[in-house]
């Protein structure tokens, strides 16, 4: 029987092994697998190296026939790339959470992959499990990525539909199944804040996503809604952006020709860029869920915002950006980096710092300083009680 979540549902465990079995004899997968593993040889031994490169991801992965078994294989890859890519990860706030209740994961929303990843990490080390995670579409060109999204957990929020009516009955769709997975499987779910990622450092809710949460459940006051998903607002900060120098170029290209336009396979270069670059110190903090009722989807939005912004770590690259930004706001009291940080920690940063100025182009350094900070701004205007 066809289930009414089918079409974006992440696979259950019934499908895990002929799934696995599909992904493990996708030329394209398997040819990516050997260009990230071998980058030197692929080009020339890619044909030898492919079949050996299946023949030990078919022996590995023999007994994985539920999703949970998966993940737990999966982790080994996920912590190893976490320790090449970064200086450690830390996380605040998942004490508060209580097995059994299921939460739904509202984040900031910075890089395509390791959003969730993160978020994912920080929950598994907790030992509670993880979330369903929201991808949108356009990031599933190839079957093969859709496979391995759904596989791990992943459903899929119809973003490239053009029709009025088409887009309605998608959201109508997504409200029901985060409602469902909530309320009756009890899984959590991750979703970002907004549609593409905050490019300029200016983390905001979009409060479509939140009228979006509310649309299959207008029988019930909004309010009441949003507190039965314990909808907790989530935080991710990295202290370096391994996507920044592009983010720079296209808010550069965007405010000077007024639009932008992204090349073929762009998405698939942030990605591989997101995943492997380097990142410096990585931050998760977990708000505890929303529990007062907002009328509305603006007030819950500026609230979420409140959390999000106030949530968020600032590591000296962020105070060091702030000092030279053109937009420093003179009203807010922003304490000098030299003022938060051990002259050691700071020293580092500003080597690090001066490196990316000098990678990037000079007309387009302002947009790489407005990134670093502007959560700078935000979270003072947070702590000043001013409004965003």
């Amino acid at each position: 029987m066809m289930g009414e979540f089918d079409a974006i549902r992440p696979y259950d465990d019934a499908e895990v092994p002929a799934v696995l079995a599909r992904l493990l004899s996708d030329p394209a997968f398997l040819d990516i697998l050997t260009h990230f593993r071998f980058p030197r040889q692929a080009k020339t031994f890619g044909w030898l190296l492919k079949p050996l490169i299946a023949r030990r991801l078919r022996r590995e992965f023999k007994d994985v026939t539920n999703v949970a078994t998966l993940q737990d294989k999966v982790e080994f890859y996920v912590d190893h790339t976490i320790d090449r890519a970064t200086d450690g990860v830390t996380y605040t706030g998942v004490e508060q959470f209580k097995s059994g209740s299921a939460y739904l994961f509202l984040a900031n929303h910075r890089d395509i992959v390791m959003d969730p990843a993160f978020v994912n990490y920080a929950v598994y080390h907790a030992g509670l499990p993880t979330p369903r995670i929201a991808i949108g579409d356009n990031l599933l060109q190839k079957p093969f990525v859709s496979d391995l999204m759904r596989l791990n957990k992943s459903f899929i929020v119809h973003r490239s539909l053009v029709g009025r009516r088409e887009k309605l009955a998608s959201y109508q769709l997504l409200s029901a199944y985060i409602n469902h997975s909530i309320r009756h499987d009890c899984a959590s779910i991750w979703i970002a804040q907004a549609e593409g990622r905050a490019k300029d450092g200016d983390d905001r809710t979009d409060s479509a996503i939140l009228k979006m949460f509310h649309m299959s459940r207008k029988d019930e006051p909004f309010g009441e809604t949003i507190k039965a998903l314990n909808l907790t607002p989530v935080s991710i900060s990295y202290e370096y952006d391994p996507c920044d120098q592009a983010k720079a170029r296209e808010l550069y290209i965007r405010a000077t020709k007024g639009a932008y336009n992204k090349a073929p396979g762009e998405d698939d270069v942030s990605i591989a860029q997101g995943i492997t670059g380097y990142k410096g110190r990585v931050h998760i903090n977990f708000a505890p869920p929303i529990t007062e009722l907002f009328e509305d989807t603006k007030q819950l939005a500026i609230e979420i915002d409140r959390q999000i912004l106030g949530g968020y770590r600032l590591f000296p690259v962020h105070y060091l950006a702030y000092a030279q930004w053109a937009d420093a706001d003179p009203e807010l009291q922003v304490p000098a980096a030299a003022d938060v940080f051990p002259a050691a920690e700071l020293e580092k940063a500003r080597a690090e710092w001066l490196r990316r100025l000098r990678e990037c182009p000079v007309e387009q350094r302002p947009f790489l300083v407005l990134q670093y900070a502007t959560p700078v701004r935000n979270q003072y205007r947070v702590k000043a009680g001013l409004s965003l």
